[in-house]
């Protein structure tokens, strides 16, 4: 196992998703300082995550062409930029361009961080270290925002910016160090040319729809939990933060699991398969039944559990590409995964203004049951 590299890769994940979740805490200080309104500042998120799947595709297909080192630095070095440009903005449609580059040059090295890692380790050991990177985002969760939230009450949301644009520096040289002079990091001579449409293969399509599912069923709790917390039980925002914390903490826990499930069970997709209708069932007596605060959040804890058991084996799946294409295919997983958060938002949106919380239930069971059906499809053919 690479370490140093993998704490480099976890690092530059912690940074890029800190770079627009750590803004939640501080929606009304922005808008306030701003001088506009409080929707506006959180469309951010939307933004950046439109630039962030952008940049992923082109960015993994490059990286095939061109080699990946250039965009596992690039990318951070950019993003610092693009936060420090934040914290000096001074209107909303500067903060607004700031945060949609900082989301591009997040995309321009998540993905092809990926696809370096899943080269340098071994492909019985990829669902382990995959699930190390993918538990930087996180800790964005767990750690990253009540950290943000602790320092802006001292330095405000322009510092929590640069703070941020510390940790992508930091990042970069992790990065730098553990790449210098490593072939996996560069295209081979004579290796077949990359090529967008042989990465779009039937296989590769049905995997991204199936990462698409889970993203859905993910961001379904993460964005709204807190929400369905506040207006189930009539909690306070204080009293909300030891919950999410341990939704935090069932994520990570989740993920390194799968992880390691993903390096022993060789049946990957029916192990995604089992933990999204595993996911399905959970969530419908996650949203439908809630005798007390109590039960709601173990049921919550469970629920994220099971769900980010199946990521590593997902990822672990996406990466048996051939060399080639597979920071192609790593970006495209990135892209989806953006079209799963956006389809969240405004699903769990439109939802909760029709319907209440009770629809997020079999909402989230029916994402589970297609991302199943899709799994064991694609295992079957």
């Amino acid at each position: 196992m690479p370490y140093a590299l993998l704490a480099s890769a976890c690092l530059g994940m912690f940074a890029a998703s800190s770079s627009g979740t750590t803004r939640a805490p501080f929606l009304l200080d922005m808008s306030r300082d701003l001088s506009t309104d409080i929707a506006l500042v959180a469309n951010l998120v939307a933004m950046t995550s439109i630039a962030w799947g952008i940049a992923s595709m082109l960015a993994g297909a490059g990286s095939d062409r061109f080699g990946r080192r250039a965009f596992l630095l690039g990318g951070p070095i950019v993003l610092a930029i693009a936060l420090v440009g934040v914290s000096q903005a001074q209107s909303f449609v500067t903060v607004a361009a700031w945060s949609i580059l900082a989301g591009g040059s997040s995309g321009s090295f998540t993905g092809v961080t990926f696809a370096e890692v899943s080269a340098r380790v071994d492909p019985r050991q990829r669902g382990r270290a995959l699930g190390w990177v993918m538990a930087g985002q996180s800790l964005t969760l767990l750690v990253g925002v009540p950290l943000a939230a602790w320092i802006g009450s001292y330095v405000g949301w322009r510092g929590v910016n640069l703070c941020v644009a510390g940790i992508a520096v930091a990042a970069l040289g992790g990065l730098a160090f553990t790449t210098s002079g490593r072939a996996s990091s560069r295209r081979v001579a004579g290796a077949p040319a990359p090529s967008l449409r042989a990465a779009m293969s039937g296989p590769v399509l049905r995997l991204l729809a199936m990462g698409v599912c889970e993203r859905v069923c993910y961001g379904l709790t993460a964005v709204y939990f807190a929400t369905f917390l506040q207006e189930t039980f009539a909690l306070s925002l204080a009293a909300v933060a030891i919950p999410l914390a341990l939704f935090a903490a069932g994520n990570i826990l989740g993920t390194i699991a799968g992880g390691q499930i993903a390096d022993r069970v060789p049946t990957r997709l029916r192990t995604f398969a089992l933990s999204m209708l595993a996911s399905g069932i959970v969530a419908v007596a996650l949203f439908g039944w809630h005798p007390d605060v109590m039960v709601t959040v173990a049921l919550g804890f469970l629920y994220v559990f099971v769900t980010a058991v199946a990521r590593p084996s997902l990822m672990a799946a996406l990466t048996d590409v051939p060399e080639h294409i597979r920071g192609t295919v790593l970006g495209l997983n990135v892209t989806s995964a953006s079209f799963g958060w956006l389809f969240a938002a405004s699903l769990g949106g439109w939802m909760m203004g029709s319907y209440g919380f009770g629809g997020f239930g079999p909402l989230a069971a029916g994402f589970g049951v297609v991302g199943a059906g899709l799994a064991l499809i694609g295992r079957t053919r």
